[in-house]
């Protein structure tokens, strides 16, 4: 009796990470109190994975990931996260920072990236980490 064929699927083999920082203030609500508002010196790590290199030998241009993520937090830089958009309607963990951070650059990967995850710290040896669609 013959072996069933043994299929290869090709594993993720490549993988960026852009790191970024920013300054923000925020106060985020806990069991109903919200805390005093404080700021941090926000890191940023964003990840992306893909298959294939294109022909330069490359995933994507790392240029045009750190400029889409630069775009992304623009809008926090120097201010609070309370008064900005979307944390003016929701807390402003860093949970949900890096939510909105992954799920506003999920669209704009660059032709053979995807998104793998994104990691905000607000604190020395604090992050969290989001991953789209519940990747482990």
């Amino acid at each position: 009796m013959a072996k069933p064929a043994f299929r290869y699927t090709p594993a993720l083999m490549f993988e960026l990470r852009v790191r970024r920082k920013f300054s923000a203030a925020h106060a985020i609500t806990m069991a109903g109190q919200v805390e005093a508002l404080h700021g941090h010196d926000w890191r940023v790590s964003v990840r992306v994975r893909g298959e294939r290199l294109d022909g330069d030998g490359l995933l994507c241009d790392f240029h045009a990931l750190e400029r889409a993520v630069d775009d992304v937090i623009a809008p926090f830089r120097n201010r609070s996260l309370n008064d900005t958009p979307p944390f003016d309607r929701t807390n402003p963990t860093a949970e949900l920072v890096a939510r909105h951070i992954g799920d506003a650059l999920a669209p704009r990967m660059p032709a053979g990236a995807r998104l793998h995850s994104v990691v905000v710290g607000e604190a020395p040896g604090c992050d969290a980490v989001y991953r789209p669609g519940g990747r482990a």
